[in-house]
């Protein structure tokens, strides 16, 4: 699969990360349109090399979901992609052991906050396919307390990025894609 995507055609670390993760994510399945998991982190990976980061920021966007979907652990992420790699994609992981599920989230984006820089960006191009995800969620007629919940979630990201990385392409990507959600947001389909 590497070779057959044209952007990660020259970061050898990128291309690495994506076999891994197509290993690690197996089967996997996005929940609003069934495609592979692996569509939404090449998608995030897009995203960041598309506005020029290095090999090593492209890399940690693919395998951003390793941690919490998988069975893959930081000491394997370091061995096989660096300290730098390893660390951005802790970042931006949930913390298992904090149950709530408002306050795992809460806890991501205070230390993206922290953190900022690439850390930053990385969730910032997550939160865009998200957004993108939420659409067809809500077109495909999701329970409203389910999109509502994750909108409000997506707007504090977007709150914190603005605050923490002000003028960055991806999060005005974001901010585009959350205002379309609000103000035009897609009519459930009739079967």
């Amino acid at each position: 699969m590497p070779e057959e995507l044209t952007f990660a055609r020259e970061l050898p670390l990128t291309q690495a990360a994506i076999g891994f993760a197509r290993e690690r994510h197996g089967d996997q399945r996005r929940a609003a349109d069934r495609a592979p998991f692996m569509v939404h982190l090449v998608e995030v990976a897009s995203l960041l090399e598309r506005s020029r980061y290095p090999d090593h920021v492209v890399a940690a966007a693919v395998l951003h979901d390793v941690l919490e979907d998988t069975d893959a652990d930081p000491a394997d992420l370091e061995a096989r992609f660096g300290q730098e790699v390893a660390a951005l994609v802790a970042l931006v992981s949930d913390d298992p052991a904090i149950a709530d599920e408002e306050e795992r989230k809460d806890a991501v984006r205070e230390h993206v906050r922290d953190a900022g820089g690439y850390a930053a960006v990385v969730y910032a191009a997550d939160k865009v396919s998200k957004a993108r995800e939420l659409r067809m969620l809500m077109a495909s007629g999701a329970e409203r307390t389910e999109t509502d919940a994750k909108l409000r979630r997506y707007r504090k990201s977007l709150d914190m990025l603005e605050q923490t990385i002000p003028g960055s392409r991806i999060v005005e990507l974001l901010r585009f894609e959350l205002e379309a959600l609000e103000r035009m947001p897609p009519k459930p389909e009739r079967g």
